[in-house]
């Protein structure tokens, strides 16, 4: 139990009504989570407004409430806490009721449009490799040293985050690594949180449909930099236009990185292959499974951020190079009938064209490079002809197909990516909603030595289609299939 007035301190509060001087149990969000003793935060969410449900938190026993506009009908008993942002309340509280469990240990968040699950899951395996405990925070799964969780979000709630961060403080974590979204961004998500140090990929089209311009994007992403400490770095891709940005009004240590421009940080890819890349960083050489320039950008991030957190240089080198590849992170396989198949998240219009420009890199032009993928449903529109362009441009052949749907028709996303055809690409492009049936059909026409791209859903192992998940394993179901010409 926890005194109200203690899991209040720094939020800034407009109105109170009734004593802060009370135990709490718990405090949640969610009024379906409520009982005895606990304090209900009403949030005003993108789909509903917590107000709406403080009468049912009351009703299961919350003694108090927090929220941005004081209800009419005050109830006598329950203490009453006004507030600017309840997200922003809910974040700084959950990290006092956890006992700010970010100060414990060196936390580093990861954002930008692409690269973030990668940079983030490796350098949880390379501080593992490196003798350390270590937390993550990912899309793909949260980790508490080697205790695995399945993940719902790219950036959880701030009540779930410092939940695991205590129980990372628990069991004596030293290093954790984090995903930040735009969306965990603008919904002060991390607010409250300690940062160690903030890592910048880089920016391209995504989330658009959520919000409003590209501008609004990139600044939802800069305030994160801006919020840093002067205790904690900043490091930035200088490739990107936005990398600088990114740096104006931080006060953390600056750092940069690129692979074409001068950087504190260089990488030179010195070998391209399909079973990995040679760079070329500073004045060492490193061999490392990953395939790609986008993963030659990602590895020198990693390196750079070791080096930052007082890894030794060289034994740094020699732990990259043993690094596995990420679930759905370029993920790849050759059948026995020398057919190479690769899985890969790539669902905005940059990340399938740094894909697909790998693939075409490494490859002879002898055989033919066959790509499916979708995009997905209630998403933003404008990249779906924008990927439709890339995908026919750089693909012999194109299989569109569902993404996941959500409660759009499939075959009306479809006709979305096609308006981005160009005419002489007509005759590249197949349209097949089912997507088990698209990656059957892609099988059935690949030749030996011809390669399969799957984009898109990389990691997910689900489908959504109008509100329920159905079992759905890129990977799983490119084997199958694969496994079964081989007979």
């Amino acid at each position: 139990m926890m005194i109200l007035k203690d899991i209040l301190y720094k939020v800034t509060l407009n109105a109170v009504v009734g004593s802060t001087n009370l135990s709490v149990k718990h405090m949640d969000f969610d009024s379906r989570n409520i009982s005895e003793h606990d304090v209900f935060v009403a949030i005003k969410g993108t789909v509903s407004n917590g107000h709406e449900f403080i009468d049912i938190a009351i009703e299961q026993g919350a003694i108090a409430i927090v929220c941005e506009t004081l209800p009419e009908n005050i109830k006598q008993g329950i203490t009453y806490v006004q507030v600017e942002s309840s997200s922003k309340a809910l974040a700084i509280m959950a990290s006092n009721f956890y006992q700010n469990p970010s100060e414990n240990l060196k936390l580093v968040g990861v954002t930008g449009t692409n690269g973030k699950t990668t940079i983030a899951s490796l350098l949880y395996q390379l501080f593992k490799k490196a003798g350390f405990k270590v937390g993550l925070l990912s899309t793909v799964r949260i980790m508490v040293d080697n205790k695995a969780y399945k993940a719902t979000h790219t950036t959880p709630d701030s009540l779930t985050i410092n939940k695991y961060l205590k129980e990372m403080n628990d069991k004596g974590v030293a290093y954790c690594f984090m995903e930040v979204s735009s969306h965990g961004i603008h919904q002060h998500r991390t607010e409250g949180l300690h940062f160690q140090g903030g890592i910048f990929t880089n920016l391209s089209h995504d989330h658009l449909d959520y919000h409003d311009t590209f501008a609004e994007y990139r600044d939802v992403k800069k305030t994160f930099f801006d919020q840093l400490p002067a205790t904690a770095f900043a490091l930035v891709n200088m490739d990107d236009k936005n990398g600088l940005i990114m740096l104006q009004n931080t006060k953390a240590k600056k750092y940069t990185y690129a692979l074409k421009g001068y950087a504190d940080y260089r990488a030179q890819i010195l070998e391209n292959q399909l079973n990995g890349l040679l760079l070329k960083i500073n004045e060492s050489e490193v061999w490392t499974r990953l395939i790609g320039n986008f993963n030659a950008y990602n590895v020198l991030a990693i390196y750079a951020t070791a080096e930052l957190l007082g890894l030794e240089k060289v034994e740094t080198l020699r732990m990259i190079s043993e690094l596995e590849s990420v679930a759905g992170r370029f993920q790849y396989l050759i059948s026995d009938n020398k057919i190479t198949a690769i899985v890969d998240y790539a669902h905005t219009p940059d990340a399938l064209k740094n894909v697909l420009e790998t693939i075409n890199s490494i490859r002879t032009k002898n055989e033919e490079l066959i790509t499916v993928f979708g995009c997905g449903g209630n998403r933003d529109k404008t990249k779906r002809p924008k990927m439709g362009h890339i995908a026919s441009a750089l693909s012999s052949k194109v299989i569109i197909t569902s993404d996941n749907p959500r409660n759009e028709a499939p075959e009306s996303i479809m006709e979305d990516i096609e308006k981005g055809i160009e005419p002489q690409n007509f005759k590249k492009v197949l349209s097949i909603a089912d997507r088990k049936q698209a990656i059957k059909t892609a099988c059935q026409m690949a030749n030996p030595n011809d390669i399969i791209l799957i984009a898109g859903k990389g990691h997910e192992t689900y489908q959504e289609i109008k509100g329920e998940r159905f079992d759905f394993d890129d990977f799983k179901i490119v084997k199958e299939f694969l496994k079964q010409l081989e007979k």
